[in-house]
């Protein structure tokens, strides 16, 4: 017991994650908005972007898992129109999202411009600017989802 008086002990616990649909599909938008604008560099410099993820794969001989580092496919959120404009998509559960009814693309110009959109649309998203659009459509994934669900069961 001498042990344990020598300790600091304290009745601090970690802090829960936020549980809601609405903060948890903000939290992935916003890893998505990074991940682009990394993209966007990598582009703009003329390097390759290939994020990396780590799998297990059946290796060796023993039949051991073993991890191994494998490139992860990124969906690019931009694409050019007829007339060379660039434009770009944020996506909720997969779909785009409507910014306002019917209109889910923002019109950037030219893609060296695309890095300082996504970072306006970085501080939209953490002021709370997009909640109503992120929440009716993390509403709408999970609808999706029970739907499987129940035609799985």
């Amino acid at each position: 017991m001498s042990v344990l008086k020598t300790l600091k002990l304290s009745a601090a616990a970690p802090v829960a994650s936020a549980n809601d649909p609405l903060s948890r599909a903000r939290e992935k938008l916003l890893g998505q908005l990074a991940e682009q604008k990394e993209m966007v560099g990598a582009t703009l410099e003329g390097r390759l972007y290939e994020p990396l993820k780590v799998a297990a794969v059946r290796k060796n001989a023993a039949g051991e898992r073993v991890r191994v580092e494998v490139a992860r496919r990124v969906r690019k959120g931009w694409f050019q129109d007829q007339a060379s404009t660039v434009h770009f998509i944020m996506r909720v559960g997969g779909k785009p999202l409507e910014l306002q009814p019917g209109k889910a693309a923002i019109s950037i110009g030219s893609l060296d411009k695309l890095p300082g959109t996504i970072d306006a649309l970085i501080t939209a998203v953490r002021a709370g600017e997009l909640d109503p659009q992120i929440k009716e459509a993390a509403a709408a994934r999970g609808l999706m989802m029970a739907e499987r669900r129940k035609k799985a069961a």
